[in-house]
């Protein structure tokens, strides 16, 4: 059986996300053809992308992650119902971005809008997993985060797409490893990087009993920065499956945690 890796490509990794809908060709390139680069070499992958600034802009300004809420508290230009269907649009778009890179290296993929199968928000979303299970060898199964359906009287929210990756990873057969693939750092770092010496203050291996300072861009992030990335995967971790966050802009580093070579970055590990 081949082994199977769930892998994240953060909205700030593959979108400059301080300019409204802005792709990052040249990341994606290099990400695809280190995904590429895995399947040859017998590794199955599942890959969840970010909104970055497709998503959590327009998410932030309209307080999607909040469900419905009254309109005096919003901008008069659209209603909440009218956004929905715009960052919904918005990570169509994007996701199209990246099925054209995968494409570029002739990698076979198939995409699954969460807006279209899942529905509430959290580690506790509903969704049927078996979409992804039977996806045939070789075959790039990809989802992204979203704003999904929920229950009343919330009606609707944004599904994380770093819950998306805990529930694959931990629920689908086979999966070995669970990587994050981030921009701007190299992975978890002991305080809020400030581009002085970063490279120092690299967390290689945090245990569940450890703490630190993650940085949360507040004004545009919408899911919870990289503190829920941690939560998640240490969760993660408790079904034995490795969790490694690398930088997804330096070198073969991504394709190297997904193969399970020693790579720089952050493994965690359940305590």
């Amino acid at each position: 059986m081949r082994e199977r890796v769930v892998v994240k490509w953060g909205g700030g990794l593959i979108t400059q996300k301080d300019a409204m809908k802005t792709v990052r060709h040249d990341v994606l390139d290099a990400l695809a053809e280190q995904l590429e680069d895995c399947l040859l070499k017998g590794v199955d992958i599942v890959l969840v992308h970010g909104a970055g600034s497709f998503g959590h802009l327009k998410a932030k300004t309209y307080r999607l992650a909040e469900g419905k809420i009254e309109a005096t508290h919003l901008p008069a230009d659209r209603s909440q119902e009218e956004a929905v269907v715009d960052v919904r649009n918005d990570m169509l778009e994007l996701n199209e971005h990246v099925l054209a890179a995968l494409t570029k290296r002739d990698v076979s993929a198939v995409s699954l809008p969460p807006h279209q199968w899942a529905r509430n928000t959290g580690p506790d979303f509903e969704g049927d997993l078996a979409l992804f299970e039977s996806a045939p060898p070789g075959i790039v199964v990809v989802t992204h985060g979203d704003v999904v359906d929920c229950d009343e009287p919330k009606r609707f929210g944004i599904l994380s797409g770093d819950d998306l990756v805990h529930r694959l990873a931990s629920e689908l057969s086979g999966v070995k490893r669970l990587v994050f693939a981030m921009g701007g750092v190299e992975g978890v770092l002991s305080e809020p990087p400030n581009g002085d010496g970063d490279e120092s203050k690299l967390i290689a291996e945090l245990l569940e009993s450890d703490t630190f300072q993650g940085e949360h861009m507040s004004e545009m992030d919408v899911t919870g920065g990289i503190g829920l990335k941690v939560q998640r995967g240490f969760q993660t971790s408790q079904h034995g499956v490795e969790v490694h966050l690398v930088s997804g802009e330096i070198g073969q580093r991504v394709r190297d945690a997904c193969l399970g070579n020693d790579v720089r970055g952050t493994i965690l590990r359940s305590s």
